[in-house]
């Protein structure tokens, strides 16, 4: 009795507490991520949404919509963004070259070595240069507020045989998006892009119309293609999966210092755990492949340096037909080259 008694009072204090945030929110974002529950987009929202409801004492709502509630699409989502029916979305690289093409940039293969030169690099200046330039290009609209990862690394698998070098590519129908940065790559390496649309993947693989794909391990096995037939993973680790944060810039600036500093912090907030919840999630779906029988190769370090000078046309390509590709192209490899010093001598002194 006396527990039941306090199981209702404790429900009781919690509803009228999540009442008075609510009453008292002098401001709501709007956060949309086109994905579910399962995905790491939504760790990092429902992260994000705990601390700046937290740390504002309320003053500040956070509202989610997971899936299509709010824009199905890219171009859409921004769109929404720009014109403020949505206040935060979540894109791929691929998801928002349409507007923003130099993002891409996150595409070009074998730029970041690890996950911790990765998020050295996105946690710092090269991310506020891209900030400035979409600002830029849309009319001080749209904002970039963080970039962190969205299921891992992209690895080359197929249905044929190991890839242990780029000569093992050689005539391999490799699935790509409908974009021209990816199937420059897969071309680069000798292979064949055929562009696939994703729902349409796993029948491709059963019926050989591709034979491989470039796809981090999580979204192999939540996919099942295993089962259509892919048996070989290389994790030559060609592209880090980064996830786009944007949020509508007049919502931001409408904001006093303070609150708008909550924000800042409950992005990096987010950023972490995007980065940290793809690593946990794929140490099972790698031990799941395995274990059906899967191939997983790890190339050597000679290897996977015949690999980038392999891709290295990928990058001339870029900065001569991209917009915005020669600085953002610049941004990235300085952003590269100091956290791997910064990393190499902390390293240094660590080993002591």
């Amino acid at each position: 009795m006396v527990k039941k008694f306090m199981k209702t009072v404790t429900l009781a204090a919690m509803l009228a507490t999540t009442s008075v945030v609510a009453m008292a929110a002098d401001y709501t974002i709007r956060a949309t991520a086109n994905s579910n529950e399962n995905d790491e987009d939504y760790d990092g929202l429902v992260v994000f949404k705990n601390y700046v409801e937290s740390a504002s004492n309320g003053t500040i709502a956070v509202e989610l919509f997971i899936g299509t509630q709010l824009c199905s699409k890219g171009a859409e989502c921004l769109q929404g963004v720009a014109d403020g029916s949505i206040d935060v979305y979540i894109s791929t690289s691929g998801g928002a070259s349409g507007i923003f093409p130099y993002v891409q940039v996150l595409d070009l293969p074998y730029l970041m070595a690890d996950d911790r030169v990765a998020e050295h690099v996105l946690a710092g200046d090269f991310t506020r240069t891209l900030r400035k330039m979409a600002l830029a290009d849309s009319d001080d609209a749209i904002r970039l507020m963080t970039i962190g990862n969205t299921g891992g690394w992209r690895n080359f698998a197929n249905t044929k045989r190991r890839v242990a070098a780029p000569a093992d590519m050689d005539g391999l129908k490799i699935r790509t998006v409908v974009a021209d940065l990816p199937q420059e790559l897969v071309r680069a390496l000798g292979a064949s892009p055929t562009p696939i649309p994703w729902p349409e993947l796993f029948t491709s693989f059963q019926t050989g119309v591709v034979e491989g794909s470039k796809n981090g391990i999580t979204d192999i096995m939540g996919m099942k293609f295993p089962d259509a037939g892919l048996q070989y993973v290389t994790l030559d680790g060609h592209a880090y999966m980064g996830a786009l944060w944007w949020m509508n810039n007049a919502k931001f600036k409408s904001m006093p210092d303070g609150l708008r500093r909550v924000v800042v912090d409950g992005f990096a907030a987010l950023q972490q755990a995007t980065f940290a919840s793809p690593k946990r999630k794929s140490i099972k779906a790698y031990q799941d492949f395995v274990a059906g029988g899967g191939d997983l190769y790890v190339p050597t370090p000679e290897q996977k340096a015949a690999f980038k000078s392999a891709a290295a046309p990928v990058y001339d390509w870029f900065k001569d037909n991209v917009k915005g590709g020669p600085e953002s192209f610049n941004a990235l490899t300085s952003a590269v080259a100091a956290a791997e010093a910064d990393i190499n001598a902390g390293a240094a002194k660590d080993i002591e």
